[in-house]
């Protein structure tokens, strides 16, 4: 790769240990998802030559800014990255020009150069009238987009940002993402960017990073990791129920005993790991798929087995039942299913499943 990101970081900070390969593309939005804790924050710092790190190399359009084995080490203030973190960092003493000059000033842009390029990106993220304002003036929104013109005009050839909607209410956060995509758009550079947001993610991300206990479990597309995801994180992201067992023919046995019919997939037949095949495997199931009964299912459905109601979680107009049991299985039903199968009172219920509606793919 000529251009962009190439970086191996292993590291240990309190209980995790990183170890983690990133490479990003010129003009790639690369977006790093994981729960709490993963690595995600302290991947970026170490990116930016915040966190020593204890092992790898880091590289930027061929140039190498870490690498343990050659002692090569290239200061964050020297280093070609911006970077926008979750609150943002603006200085509260200095005005809003000032703030989004700071930058070149380190790089040793005189003064007047400095600010004139710092009003130009001021233009462009549509601030110019808040120049002399200080931070304390700005809404969220505003803070953002400053923190944002900050780290783009010392033109950097990696972009990191650290969660940077978390901040906003939910309005702000809808309108900001839209600018925020704008911008990228027109970035010739890297971005990484970490979230916690799967629309955030779907809507800004060329290419997800699933990052969980410091290693990287899942890469590809939004549409991929939605389709396939490969952890239990990854799944409840994405809103669907996952299974792990071994597929035997049309068959799957989970861990627990348990089996579940399958049908036999166009392109799968006779392939290790799919239906018609065998080898162990996911099987998804989308909570729309599950059908939630009183009694026995009347008819001839292929996969049934008994359960008992748990927590109930209400989503506008769908209703998300937690089935406890052999299976635990989450289903999605109406709210008026809800009410005619007494649903919020508990209790067992018999669960059903079509075999065409489960998705099989390899571990």
């Amino acid at each position: 790769m000529t251009g962009g990101l190439a970086a191996h970081v292993e590291l240990t900070l309190g209980r995790l240990r990183l170890a983690a390969g990133l490479t990003v593309e010129a003009g790639q939005t690369v977006v790093i998802l994981g729960p709490n804790g993963a690595g995600k924050t302290t991947l970026l710092r170490a990116l930016a030559g915040l966190e020593p790190i204890a092992a790898g190399a880091v590289a930027v359009d061929g140039e190498v800014l870490d690498d343990v084995t050659t002692r090569t080490f290239v200061e964050p203030e020297r280093r070609p990255i911006g970077m926008v973190f979750q609150d943002y960092l603006l200085f509260p003493h200095m005005s809003v020009l000032d703030n989004v000059a700071f930058g070149l000033r380190c790089r040793r842009v005189r003064r007047p150069a400095a600010r004139a390029r710092a009003g130009d990106w001021l233009d462009r993220v549509g601030l110019s009238s808040y120049a002399s304002a200080l931070p304390r003036e700005l809404s969220g929104g505003q803070a953002q987009r400053v923190a944002l013109a900050r780290a783009l005009v010392t033109e950097p050839r990696l972009l990191l940002l650290d969660e940077p909607l978390a901040a906003l209410d939910a309005t702000t956060r809808e309108a900001t993402r839209r600018d925020l995509r704008r911008h990228l758009a027109a970035y010739g550079g890297a971005t990484v960017m970490v979230t916690h947001d799967p629309i955030e993610a779907a809507s800004l991300a060329d290419r997800l990073v699933v990052l969980e206990d410091g290693r990287v479990v899942q890469t590809g597309s939004p549409a991929e990791i939605s389709a396939h995801p490969r952890s239990r994180y990854v799944a409840d992201l994405v809103g669907v129920n996952l299974l792990r067992g071994r597929a035997e023919g049309d068959r799957v046995e989970l861990a627990g005993g348990q089996r579940l019919v399958v049908a036999d997939r166009a392109g799968t037949e006779g392939r290790e790991g799919g239906a018609g095949g065998s080898g162990e495997v996911f099987a998804v199931i989308h909570p729309r798929a599950v059908a939630l009964h009183r009694r026995a299912p009347e008819g001839t459905p292929r996969n049934v087995w008994e359960g008992r109601a748990a927590d109930i979680d209400r989503e506008g107009e769908r209703v998300r039942v937690r089935v406890e049991g052999a299976i635990p299985i989450v289903a999605e039903v109406t709210p008026a299913a809800v009410d005619e199968l007494h649903l919020i009172d508990g209790g067992l219920v018999w669960v059903s499943v079509k075999a065409t509606e489960i998705t099989v793919f390899p571990v």
